[in-house]
Order: C-alpha cells, then sequence, then structure tokens
C-alpha cells in the first residue's frame, strides 16, 4: 500500500539543501520518492506504508536541517 507523508523542515535555502535532505531520507526503509518545496521546507514522503518519524528526523538532522514543530 503506498503511503504519502508530508513534513515540514526548517533551513533548506538552495538546491544542495534539498539534495542532501532527499540523499537522507530516500535512504529510509520503505521509501519510494522524495519530493521537496524549497519555499514552504515541504518534503512529502511516498513510501510502502508509514514512515517513521523517528527516522525520518534523524535523517533530516545527518543532512544538517531540522523537523519543523
Amino acid at each position: 500500500m503506498s503511503t504519502t507523508t508530508t513534513f515540514t523542515v526548517n533551513g533548506m535555502t538552495c538546491g544542495h539543501c534539498v539534495a542532501a535532505v532527499t540523499e537522507e531520507v530516500s535512504e529510509i526503509d520503505n521509501v519510494n520518492s522524495v519530493e521537496i518545496d524549497l519555499a514552504t521546507g515541504a518534503v512529502i514522503v511516498q513510501s510502502d506504508g508509514p514512515v517513521d518519524p523517528v527516522a525520518f528526523a534523524t535523517a533530516v538532522d545527518e543532512a544538517g536541517y531540522a523537523v519543523a514543530g
């Protein structure tokens, strides 16, 4: 079952930021694709089931950014 989850990430300002977050989040189990709206900080994740919010936060942290909220 395909799932779409949207998170908000703070601090992304350029294409390098997008690439770094995309690379780290793509490595989470069951993630199929990652789309980022740089203007809003939205990270839209398509996956084969729910995305673990702790795994997501860890991946974003490893990229050098923080999940909003």
